[in-house]
């Protein structure tokens, strides 16, 4: 069971770093201002996400050493910044593409 859940993990942290790859792609061609602020605020909230699923891999699927659960932590709160202004970047420039 745990390691099933181990490899769905893997399998979110796959897809939310092509997501981000993608959306800073994307944000790197686009022209249009509001436009590229949505692909980088996308860009931002998909490595947040994915900060967050390597922080909570780090502190409960593997033994834990002092330093593993620093580097959790430090990438849980660094997730959750990127998350953060992510979405009230995504706020923001959806109001202004409008």
């Amino acid at each position: 069971m745990i390691q099933s859940i181990y490899y769905v993990f893997i399998l979110l942290i796959l897809a939310t770093s092509l997501f981000s790859v993608y959306n800073s792609f994307k944000s790197r061609r686009e022209t249009d201002g509001a436009r590229k602020g949505i692909y980088a605020a996308r860009t931002n909230i998909s490595m947040g996400a994915m900060l967050i699923l390597i922080a909570v891999m780090q502190l409960f699927f593997f033994q834990g050493s002092s330093l593993r659960v620093i580097i959790g932590v430090l990438f849980l709160l660094i997730g959750v910044f990127n998350l953060f202004a992510g979405l009230r970047n995504h706020s923001y420039f959806g109001k202004i593409s409008r």
